[in-house]
């Protein structure tokens, strides 16, 4: 059975460029400084649902 994974969303342009396994621990949502391609520069990222 696959992993359900969801998508890092830049908080800049709004493109969703990663994503992680989906944890239903996890009460908040993720939010992690990673590199837009878009941007062309590091960005906060948030977990979409």
């Amino acid at each position: 059975m696959a992993q359900k994974k969801v998508a890092l969303a830049c908080s800049v342009c709004g493109s969703r460029n990663y994503t992680v396994p989906a944890s239903p621990n996890r009460k908040v949502r993720l939010e992690v400084k990673k590199y837009c391609k878009y941007c062309g520069k590091h960005t906060l990222h948030r977990e979409t649902r």
